[in-house]
């Protein structure tokens, strides 16, 4: 269909989106079976919830595009921020120069999940023979949106690869950053899993997971119809307590554990630790099509290791026993190497209006973008796994 047959227009509530139009563009594999992320269920939770408004600094801005029927075609979950929290890309030293400078950095355009640091379509496209061509179109109605409005710059984070070449040639800047994920080689158990580690990496995993629940503790992992009010009470407690000190003020509030609970269940995995029958910690995972996205932590205790075995250790048995191929474990932490989660290169583009800007900041990304390569390499130099020489294995003992 030509682009002049399309319509565009933007919301500011997922709400006025029946949400299985929204998923087919979204998850076109069904449901929200492919990224949870994206669904209609998550998104509108946020905003259903409070989490995410105007009076926290998002603002919704979608973007629709459908066709001559009506009938929705593609869509965008974009964004009116006031500051850069909770965004994982950080462009803070952008602001202040920009700033410093004279101009106005805020409020500026995200196109992301809120508070969500995990690789997943931005330009979602119904999968038909149009789709590369309402993906631009939806990137250029983005452009136009912030022209139109003044607005100093548009960002797209924790993009595909694919996305990421796309709004390359649509004219954004391109970044890379890096964090650590786990794959699965085909492992029967957590055993095969330690089998592939060099002998020391084995001792210390083994270990780890012996002292963490050492003083009694106990882990239960929960999902489905098993997620219980109960369950929310006690994982908020360890959210805001962890959170709190972490970043000051977290991000989620208690409703939307209870929407998710209620709407998205099956796409949960609840970790939860008690000891003498009292809850003292837990995290929420996401369950994707291929891929389980570890979210948040929080604990009331503190035992050695007890984080590492319940973000971790449990998340790659359970990618095992599910099939999963990789797991997520969310942004940052090179200490992830040593427990088998390896360097992986994450994406994101940016349209920055200010022409004297756009040139700085393209020049920032250039030698950024070199580091995070380099980096990535030197990292995976000290890789965890046995090395595999021509007469034959050996470990590191």
């Amino acid at each position: 269909m030509p682009a002049n047959q399309y319509t565009i227009r933007m919301i500011d509530r997922l709400s006025a989106v029946p949400a299985p139009a929204w998923d087919a563009c979204a998850n076109p594999g069904g449901g929200i079976s492919d990224n949870p992320f994206l669904s209609h269920a998550f998104l509108n939770a946020l905003e259903e919830s409070g989490s995410v408004t105007a009076q926290t600094g998002w603002a919704p801005h979608h973007i629709l595009l459908e066709n001559s029927n009506g009938e929705l075609m593609g869509a965008t979950p974009m964004y009116l921020k006031y500051h850069s929290s909770g965004e994982y890309v950080f462009d803070h030293s952008w602001a202040h120069a920009f700033e410093r400078a004279g101009g106005e950095y805020y409020p500026k355009l995200q196109i992301s999940v809120p508070f969500t640091p995990a690789t997943g379509r931005r330009l979602l496209a119904r999968p038909t023979d149009d789709a590369r061509q309402i993906q631009a179109a939806l990137a250029q109605a983005a452009i136009s949106i912030a022209n139109n409005s003044k607005i100093s710059s548009l960002h797209l984070t924790f993009l595909p690869q694919e996305e990421w070449k796309l709004l390359g040639d649509e004219g954004f800047l391109l970044r890379t950053d890096q964090q650590f994920h786990w794959e699965n080689n085909h492992y029967q158990g957590f055993g095969d899993f330690l089998a592939s580690l060099a002998s020391r990496k084995r001792k210390q995993i083994n270990k780890e997971r012996r002292e963490a629940v050492a003083m009694g503790v106990t882990i239960q992992m929960l999902t489905g119809s098993d997620l219980k009010e109960t369950h929310w009470d006690a994982f908020f407690r360890f959210y805001m307590d962890t959170g709190r000190r972490k970043w000051g003020q977290p991000y989620l509030n208690r409703k939307f554990f209870s929407l998710i609970g209620e709407r998205m269940p099956e796409n949960i995995a609840l970790f939860m630790c008690a000891r003498a029958g009292n809850p003292i910690a837990g995290a929420i995972n996401f369950i994707g099509g291929d891929t389980l996205f570890g979210r948040n932590w929080g604990a009331i205790e503190h035992h050695p290791y007890l984080h590492f075995e319940v973000c971790y250790y449990q998340a790659i048995e359970f990618a095992i026993a599910r099939g999963l191929k990789r797991v997520e474990a969310g942004a940052q932490g090179a200490h992830k190497l040593a427990r088998g989660y390896m360097p992986s290169l994450t994406y994101s583009a940016h349209w920055i209006s200010d022409p004297r800007f756009r040139i700085a900041v393209q020049q920032f990304l250039e030698q950024e973008r070199q580091m995070v390569d380099r980096d990535a390499r030197l990292l995976s130099e000290h890789s965890p796994f046995r090395k595999n020489l021509e007469a034959g294995e050996f470990d590191d003992d």
